[in-house]
């Protein structure tokens, strides 16, 4: 069977689809993945360059997935068969499918670190390390052979709970409640670890560049990579979305909201986090570990540490919920079209098919420690896969799509631009964006 079930829902206004899609930008990409990579690649230099990244790059791009989603009125497998229905490129949107669920099933683990870390703190129950063992503390979590599985599945309880209610009543609702909420924490955050002695060093790499940085080639690479990664490109999400909208809205003006408040949310989510790091004599190049190790002794030493380690795990949950129900989505609306399932059906057999997934991502670390792909453990050779060659691939067919297959005049007539500014929109699709995606994409290979 196949068709949609009922009538297709939209978005109430357009404030509320944009508070949806900047929840589904507003992840863990934002927090724990760009402090970590902005600390590993120079800082204020590397922040520059992912501004322009997302410039010249995301926001093209953002508004080309934007433009077809709306463009189909449908899931994003419906949206590139009807912008292309004879090209190859069609098949980008069940990839785009099949993608962003893989994410999801290795997402949900990382968010259920977060999740068990904020239940530890929240409840005052947190295991003191012994002789500051922080990164023992987190080994003995992801090590374990049963906690990792149980967070991994509340947290994707949490999200199919969200996503089977519906467009309004689920998604829009959720995320006109979250994403208030994550602001007013995040700007907490930033406030008290501003008033830490020894902040002024964090503002400092954050915002004042070290020039000799802009010579290494690795610091663009990460910075373009970080910009397609935080924003949600090429996963289907915003084609998803877009479908959801009607035609009475200006695309531009959401794509440029959704754009800003996602770099702004990056730069506090910075802001609460350098000053921290350097105001207690800690390096800010410290991998993926900076939030479940090195923060942690941060809290461990700082006054009312505790407090504000609740605040920072409940705003990584949060960010990581907003984004899940986004990315599963994306599955759901293709089976309620494809195969006429019920929502609540097809959220429930999507999350209990992912959550099977993600077991060997969640184990992992600790029983299935040994089993090696491609040399690297599951979650990371599912994650390398996915962001250095699936991602791209898609971002690179989206641009294709939109640049060269799809009409010019009926693109930019749907992307809402006027002649000018839609000849700038083209060019980039067409030339500069797909050059970048393969360089990030060649990165990938090794080949760079």
């Amino acid at each position: 069977m196949t068709g949609d079930a009922g009538p297709r829902e939209q978005w109430s206004t357009r404030t509320a689809f944009v508070l949806a899609t900047l929840g589904s930008a507003v992840g863990l990409g934002n927090i724990w993945r760009f402090s970590y990579v902005a600390g590993e690649n120079g800082g204020g230099a590397f922040l520059l360059v992912y501004l322009a990244a997302v410039l010249l790059v995301g926001l093209p791009l953002l508004l080309a997935e934007f433009a077809l989603g709306r463009h189909a009125q449908g899931d994003v497998v419906r949206a590139f068969e009807r912008s292309a229905p004879r090209s190859p490129i069609r098949f980008v949107g069940l990839l785009a499918v099949g993608g962003s669920a893989l994410i999801l099933s290795y997402y949900s683990v990382v968010a259920g670190w977060t999740l068990s870390y904020l239940a530890d703190y929240a409840t005052g129950l947190l295991r003191p390390p012994v002789d500051g063992d922080h990164a023992g503390r987190f080994r003995e979590l992801i090590a374990d052979p049963v906690e990792p599985l149980l967070w991994h599945l509340l947290f994707l309880v949490a999200t199919v709970a969200v996503v089977a209610v519906g467009v309004r009543s689920g998604i829009e609702r959720a995320n006109r409640i979250l994403v208030p909420l994550l602001g007013v924490t995040v700007v907490g955050l930033a406030v008290y670890s501003l008033t830490l002695p020894g902040a002024a060093a964090g503002v400092a790499f954050l915002l004042s560049p070290d020039w000799s940085a802009l010579t290494r080639p690795g610091v663009y690479l990460a910075a373009l990579g970080q910009a397609f990664f935080s924003l949600g490109l090429a996963m289907g999400i915003l084609v998803t979305y877009g479908g959801y909208l009607g035609r009475e809205h200006r695309l531009p003006t959401a794509a440029g909201a959704v754009v800003g408040g996602d770099v702004l949310f990056a730069v506090v989510a910075g802001l609460a986090i350098f000053p921290a790091v350097f105001a207690f004599g800690l390096a800010p190049a410290q991998g993926p570990v900076l939030a479940f190790v090195v923060l942690p002794q941060v809290f461990g030493v700082m006054p009312g540490g505790g407090l504000a380690a609740a605040a920072f795990f409940f705003l990584l949950v949060v960010a990581a919920l907003t984004s899940a129900v986004s990315l599963l989505e994306v599955s759901v609306a293709y089976a309620v079209r494809r195969f006429g399932l019920g929502r609540p059906q097809a959220a429930m057999l999507l999350g209990f098919l992912i959550f099977l997934f993600g077991i060997p991502s969640a184990l992992g670390f600790g029983p299935w420690s040994e089993i090696q792909i491609l040399g690297r453990g599951f979650l990371d050779a599912i994650d390398h896969v996915m962001s250095d060659f699936v991602l791209p691939l898609a971002g690179i067919g989206v641009a294709l799509l939109v640049g060269w297959v799809w009409q010019s005049r009926a693109a930019v007539a749907e992307a809402g631009l006027g002649s000018g500014l839609g000849r700038l929109w083209l060019g980039l699709l067409r030339y500069l964006v797909p050059l970048v995606i393969l360089l990030v994409l060649l990165r990938g290979t090794a080949v760079l």
